[in-house]
């Protein structure tokens, strides 16, 4: 190809996608680039940038479905993440099956706190990694809790995904958890999933715990991240999903969940109408947006139904 027709696509290229050359897709071999950078895919997030490399993510099971992605946070994350938790910490609760309430229990012993999900730049970053490995929404996931294991501290095998009703009301389901390893633990400490399928095939190395025997197990390396969905494709809830903590026999462990449910996680923001009737809000801050595209007369059911969230923007109320 000569170099008029080489210009003329490159003008062409850039005509179709004039934001290429300061978007935030890297593509390899792009533009002069002769060094090929691997499968890198950076999201904008504020000022910041969150970068997701598919490449370092091993498929460990499908039943339940699993996945670690090695080195997901570097070591001043992890480090900046306990450095914030570090004084904050409360023995840790557990979800009672029948009231949904948050309970103590000696089925879970460590200690933890919840970190504000744009506590700052570096929470943001991880945040919106999250969403990219995950391709679910950030709005969709509760805050990020970060939890330390002091010796024999542990979580007997439990399910994420909700027994009551109580904790469905907001976001319904957990549908993904994604368990980030905070710093390395000397022995013990590994998640264990006892009715994987997987867990007859894979090796056991000579450190594992006894409670790790029990099942698949991933040991906590520092920086890793496991990945694993508690509802099934067609979002019944799995129970080869069950897992827990095995308990620290040497040194500490420090790690940081994320719970991802299924819808929006985050409370609607309530705008009354004229009158102030309780039936007539906006439940959504996106509903005047939507109304004025027209969403009120082509999604009717969501939008102005009984239990409408744009009642407000659609104009329904009652004078």
């Amino acid at each position: 190809m000569d170099s008029r027709k080489h210009f003329a696509l490159s003008l062409c290229f850039l005509f179709l996608f004039p934001d290429l050359s300061h978007s935030n897709i890297q593509l390899p071999g792009w533009l002069g680039d002769n060094k090929m950078q691997g499968s890198v895919l950076k999201l904008k997030k504020g000022v910041s940038s969150a970068t997701f490399d598919p490449s370092r993510v091993t498929q460990l099971s499908w039943r339940p479905r699993a996945f670690l992605y090695k080195g997901f946070l570097s070591d001043e994350e992890c480090d900046h993440l306990i450095n914030l938790a570090r004084d904050k910490l409360e023995k840790s609760m557990v979800a009672d099956n029948e009231s949904g309430k948050s309970i103590m229990s000696e089925v879970r012993t460590s200690s933890g706190m919840f970190l504000g999900k744009y506590q700052d730049e570096v929470v943001a970053d991880i945040e919106a990694r999250i969403a990219a490995w995950t391709f679910l929404p950030v709005e969709n996931g509760e805050a990020m809790q970060v939890l330390h294991y002091l010796h024999g501290e542990k979580y007997e095998p439990h399910f994420d995904y909700f027994h009551d009703k109580e904790n469905q009301k907001l976001g319904g389901h957990r549908v993904a958890t994604v368990l980030m390893y905070l710093s390395n633990v000397e022995k013990g400490g590994e998640t264990v999933f006892p009715n994987s399928v997987s867990k007859v095939s894979q090796p056991k190395e000579d450190d594992v715990s006894d409670c790790a025997k029990n099942g698949y197990a991933v040991k906590p390396k520092k920086g890793d991240a496991l990945l694993f969905f508690s509802l099934n494709p067609d979002a019944t809830t799995d129970t080869r999903s069950l897992h827990g903590s095995c308990p620290v026999i040497e040194g500490e462990k420090w790690s940081a969940t994320k719970w991802i449910h299924v819808r929006s996680f985050e409370k609607p923001v309530k705008q009354e109408g004229k009158g102030g009737k309780g039936d007539c809000v906006d439940e959504n801050e996106n509903c005047p947006v939507w109304a004025k595209a027209g969403e009120c007369k082509r999604n009717p059911l969501y939008m102005v139904g009984d239990d409408g969230k744009c009642r407000k923007s659609c104009k329904v109320c009652s004078s």
